[in-house]
């Protein structure tokens, strides 16, 4: 059975990660490793909880080479444990945290680093070897388990590095505002790193000068991986940013016009990664060139029965897509909105994705996104699907915001009631709470 090397690091010297501005070598890396996989209980699921990226990526590679599966559910509230232990009895939860109230049984990371000799011994990882199970939450909001295999993983983020330029000799520096635990982050701030020879920023910073503080500490070049909802923030903050290479951005589509802003404050490229949990990333595109995306070699995209399937290259197996895709040649395509997005009222539709493009476009608003309203969507089909907003915009009027959506939205789909609030709940990829924004409506 064929086996591919944990690291693409090529000396025992090779920075690894940076933490604090401080290089952590490859030799250390596989030391930490070591030490940690010998402290996880035999025959042991691990969810790996740990807020310090090189921590996170010990956890990974401790469990990698001792045959064990870590579990990457969305979220850790109870109930999603409580889901999660009938999945796998046998899990338990690696943390850095002095307190940690996941309602698994803990291991603690441990302080300091391993003492290291100066063997020098890559291992090597079986192609076909189950390494995760990532999940999404299904329509009965039951964890959907979803398994990653070593081979699948590492044929992806291969072609990543190809993509975004890692294999120009150079050794980047990769600093990440998104968790490692989500499949985004796995991929394009760890996995990536660990194949193609690059170092990652150990921190996970959030603020913008969070994130300017933990650019300045690494050296170039540098690369920058975000949302859509933190490259907002930074441009709506006057925080000077030190000079990066390469911004990544995922997790939702970018607006050109943002793009644009970005690619102006960073005098850097942009690039958008598209995949999802199910598939992990399959395509990628300049945004400020073109609204086209380009599938990875080898993935290809059909349409069966009116719902697009990703399949072949690193996709393990053929798998829908929750979006509305228009198939291009040479594998390409344009991105319509996601399905569940779609609304249909007075037999005129649209997609939600689309309405927030234009609410978040207006001058003044700093974030916003529509929703359906309650019991609107067994409606929708009938015409009687109503929409309302919740917007953070400080300064403007609701009659200003709505004078220039009649502008750009035919009246049947302006909101109402809109709401303004002072922040609107995302979680740590910066995508929408649903539940919290029902909650936020049904207050006003």
């Amino acid at each position: 059975m064929e086996r591919f090397a944990f690291l693409g690091h090529t000396s025992p010297g090779a920075v690894v990660a940076y933490r604090g501005g401080e290089a952590i070598t490859a030799q250390q890396f596989l030391a930490d490793v070591a030490r940690v996989s010998v402290l996880l209980p035999r025959g042991s699921q691990v969810l790996n909880v740990c807020a310090d990226r090189y921590r996170f990526a010990v956890g990974l590679g401790a469990c990698l080479i001792s045959n064990r599966i870590s579990l990457l559910p969305p979220t850790y509230v109870p109930e999603i444990i409580r889901q999660l232990q009938q999945f796998a009895p046998d899990a338990i939860c690696l943390t850095d945290s002095d307190v940690c109230d996941v309602d698994l049984p803990i291991v603690k990371f441990p302080e300091g680093f391993a003492p290291h000799n100066n063997v020098w011994d890559v291992p090597r990882i079986r192609a076909d070897q189950r390494v995760a199970y990532a999940f999404t939450s299904g329509s009965t909001g039951i964890p959907m388990p979803h398994a990653k295999t070593w081979v699948h993983l590492v044929g992806s983020v291969r072609i990543e590095a190809d993509r975004v330029g890692f294999n120009d000799g150079r050794h980047y520096a990769i600093v990440a505002t998104v968790p490692p635990q989500h499949m985004y982050g796995l991929e394009s701030s760890v996995l990536v790193a660990l194949q193609s020879g690059q170092a990652f920023c150990a921190e996970r910073p959030f603020y913008p000068a969070d994130i300017a503080n933990s650019l300045a500490a690494v050296p170039r070049p540098r690369v920058l991986v975000t949302t859509p909802i933190h490259l907002r923030t930074v441009l709506a903050n006057p925080i000077e940013m030190p000079a990066i290479d390469l911004v990544l951005c995922a997790t939702a589509p970018l607006e050109p016009a943002i793009a644009r802003a970005v690619e102006r404050h960073f005098k850097a490229p942009l690039l958008e990664i598209f995949g999802s949990t199910e598939t992990g990333q399959i395509a990628s595109r300049r945004t400020t060139e073109t609204s086209e995306w380009q599938l990875w070699p080898g993935v290809e995209l059909v349409l069966r029965s009116g719902t697009t399937i990703a399949l072949g290259g690193h996709v393990e197996k053929p798998t829908p897509l929750g979006d509305v895709l228009e198939i291009l040649r040479n594998g390409r395509f344009i991105l319509r909105g996601r399905i569940e997005d779609l609304v249909n009222i007075a037999g005129k539709r649209s997609s939600l994705a689309f309405l927030n493009h234009q609410l978040n476009a207006l001058p003044g608003v700093l974030d916003g996104t529509f929703y359906l309203r309650e019991n609107s969507a067994e409606l929708s089909s009938i015409g009687s699907a109503r929409l309302g907003a919740v917007v953070v915009a400080p300064g403007i009027t609701s009659d200003t915001i709505m004078r220039s959506l009649r502008e750009r939205l035919d009246p049947v789909f302006l909101p109402r009631p809109l709401h303004f609030v002072d922040q609107i709940p995302r979680n740590s990829t910066g995508k929408l709470i649903r539940s919290t924004i029902d909650l936020l409506a049904s207050r006003r």
